[in-house]
């Protein structure tokens, strides 16, 4: 295998996992907010229930 396909290849794996990484990573932000807005919903909506 020559010089150049070895780097070419090295780069298109690199690429594809930054790619697959930065998915995740964006699947995992937008579930965290989702669960941080619902449950500041449930906080806001049950706030009349607590007693000090």
């Amino acid at each position: 295998m020559k010089s150049g396909e070895k780097i070419y290849k090295t780069m298109n794996l690199t690429g594809v996992i930054s790619l697959t990484a930065g998915i995740v990573m964006i699947v995992i932000g937008v579930a965290a907010g989702v669960m941080t807005i619902v449950s500041g919903a449930m906080l806001l909506s049950r706030k009349k229930d607590v007693l000090f």
